[in-house]
């Protein structure tokens, strides 16, 4: 009997906090997640640097070696420059000399990576100026083009992903969220082949160095924002029509977050989605909604209560002119 009064008390707890329970496996689960990511990436890379620093050691050493007059210090000077030069976009290389940064096509390339929130950090402002035009432009730049990608795609979504469930759901009887379910996998697959595949098998054509498995990582990594930096397009020595391959990957950056965030938005109104989304989210408490429900009423009872009013007097005044009796009339005409 205790046991299954207790039974019974710890479901309707459960039950009373399920919300709590779900966002707290939520968290734990993010937490774990991450140190899965973690562990893999540590596992898979870690040998991979190692060989490199080996390798980078003997040949700074075989290098020393081979030039005696050169000391270490200034060989190290010397790299620590050049990398930092590099880290601004710079190459001392004699095949990358003819690649300027910042000349038209290379700026737009770089402000649209900055308003798209990518950010490859191939190239940085150089100057104080530049840094400092650099955090005004995003700040203004970041929410105008959220606000721009979002009505982008609210007008898209409609045509797109609601026009076409609901004509199948009408016109053909079919189940709405089995439509809707197909409709999202179909967009997937076609998002993922116009944008994903295709411009992959582009890049490794029009990129020397790349192979396909490195020009599709390079357009998961742009169109995802995160963009890692490691490859970015039309930077290899003497790359033809290099301003228009500039441009062509900017409208491609652009047209390629509209149709994730078209794809995102089409998974997102699913039904299984939103049901599984309130899980970890929290409820309202009986009193916010009753106190929405009577402000609700009073506005509504106000509004209904103005609009008689106003009735009324459109009402008096359409009404003929009727020639009303004075008060003394009145009262002469009851004295009679």
């Amino acid at each position: 009997m205790l046991q299954s009064l207790a039974g019974s008390s710890c479901v309707r707890l459960v039950e009373q906090h399920r919300s709590a329970w779900c966002f707290a496996l939520l968290v734990l689960g993010y937490l774990l997640y991450l140190v899965f990511g973690a562990v893999v990436f540590s596992s898979v890379e870690l040998p991979y640097e190692d060989l490199l620093r080996q390798e980078l050691g003997k040949l700074k050493q075989r290098f020393l070696e081979e030039h005696a007059c050169l000391s270490e210090q200034q060989l190290e000077q010397f790299l620590m420059r050049v990398l930092e030069a590099s880290n601004y976009g710079v190459s001392v290389l004699s095949n990358a000399s003819g690649n300027w940064n910042w000349d038209f096509t290379s700026s737009l390339f770089f402000a649209s990576t900055v308003l798209s929130t990518t950010g490859y950090g191939h190239t940085v402002p150089l100057s104080d100026g530049g840094k400092a035009f650099c955090i005004i432009y995003s700040v203004i730049g970041i929410p105008f083009t959220l606000l721009f990608l979002t009505a982008v795609v609210q007008r898209i979504i409609v045509y797109v992903t609601r026009r076409p469930v609901l004509y199948f759901h009408i016109r053909w009887g079919f189940s709405k969220q089995v439509v809707a379910i197909i409709h999202a996998m179909v967009l997937g697959f076609i998002t993922v082949s116009c944008f994903f595949l295709i411009p992959a098998a582009i890049f490794c054509v029009l990129e020397d160095d790349w192979n396909f498995l490195e020009s599709f990582y390079f357009c998961f990594i742009s169109l995802s924002t995160i963009g890692l930096g490691d490859y970015v397009p039309g930077e290899g020595y003497n790359q033809k029509f290099r301003e228009l391959y500039k441009i062509g990957i900017t409208c491609y950056l652009l047209m390629g977050l509209i149709a994730m965030l078209v794809v995102l938005e089409t998974f997102c109104e699913l039904h299984e989605l939103k049901k599984f989304r309130k899980l970890f989210y929290v409820k309202k408490d009986k009193e916010e909604d009753q106190v929405h429900i009577m402000e609700h009423d009073q506005l509504s009872f106000s509004s209904i209560s103005d609009q008689a009013a106003s009735m009324k007097d459109d009402q008096k005044a359409n009404e003929p002119f009727v020639n009303s009796q004075s008060p003394t009339s009145n009262d002469s005409s009851l004295n009679n």
